[in-house]
């Protein structure tokens, strides 16, 4: 595989992360609860991590890294906001959309794995990959354990 192509996948991983960076991070502005507030607020702070992360590799393969989240991202928070302005929004609704944006994460992470990278991008890819799983379940037995 080419630097070029590398370097493609990663700056959409980069999109990917920032997205997640700021969905958590709007969700944490508008959750009811303080602990929630705290959890998506960590979750924000590790998407952001791991863009750093990635962009670190883009830089390593000779490429432009992403700095920002995709068109599709920055059009979800915007149907969140007018969603949330006319239905109001509750901590399960919060985690619904969390949970979802988690879902479009991990198809994006696994499609990346399945392409061949060099290996330090493949161990990059499989530890952060693990990490949106766990935050997908954490996410997820939140919003089981709180009512709508």
């Amino acid at each position: 595989m080419s630097d070029k192509q590398v370097i493609q996948i990663l700056n959409e991983l980069i999109e990917t992360s920032k997205d997640g960076q700021y969905g958590f991070a709007k969700c944490a502005e508008r959750a009811e609860s303080v602990a929630l507030k705290q959890t998506l607020q960590a979750r924000a702070a590790e998407c952001e991590s791991a863009a750093v992360e990635l962009q670190a590799l883009v830089l390593q393969h000779g490429g432009s890294p992403e700095d920002h989240g995709s068109v599709a991202g920055a059009l979800h928070r915007g149907w969140v906001s007018v969603k949330d302005a006319f239905t109001g929004s509750s901590d399960h609704a919060l985690l619904e959309e969390c949970e979802r944006g988690e879902d479009a994460a991990l198809a994006r992470y696994r499609k990346a794995l399945k392409q061949q990278l060099p290996i330090d991008v493949q161990q990059t890819l499989g530890r952060q990959l693990l990490g949106v799983q766990s935050n997908h379940d954490q996410i997820k037995a939140l919003r089981d354990s709180v009512t709508s």
